[in-house]
Formats: structure tokens, sequence, C-alpha cells
């Protein structure tokens, strides 16, 4: 199995945990809550907030693109 192959089968099982799932999710609206509930005045805290959840989202995102290594994508075709 080529390295490839194996980050990709990697991911997949990452993606495949139900707990991963969940953490993430419980993470995410964790820090969403935070930066809405932070006082208006501390604009270092929204921000450090939202710092976490965009580093959790582009987690996500970078697990589910290795996942997706190699598979043809569904995109659009070109017009005939």
């Amino acid at each position: 199995m080529s390295e490839r192959t194996e980050r990709t089968a990697a991911a997949q099982a990452i993606l495949g945990i139900p707990l991963f799932n969940t953490l993430m999710d419980e993470l995410e609206a964790g820090e969403i809550n935070s930066a809405v509930a932070a006082p208006y005045e501390n604009h270092e805290a929204r921000q450090g907030h939202m710092a976490a959840v965009r580093a959790i989202r582009h987690l996500r995102a970078r697990i589910g693109a290795i996942a997706n290594e190699g598979q043809p994508s569904g995109g659009r075709k070109a017009p005939a």
C-alpha cells in the first residue's frame, strides 16, 4: 500500500468514527457560543474564539480532502 493510499485510508477511518464527529461538533459549538457570549468590549476574546472555529473547520476540511484523494470529483462537466 502506498503512502497516499495509507493516508487516505487513515483519514477515512477518522471520519468514520462517530465520536470524532461528535467531539468536533461540540468543540465548534462551544467556541461559537463563547464568541457570542463574549463581552462587547472584549474583541480579542471574540477573535480568539472565532480563530478556534476556523481551525476546527480547517482541520475537518483537511481530513475530508485527504479522505477523498484519488477519487473522481463530482464537479461540473464542460458544456457540449
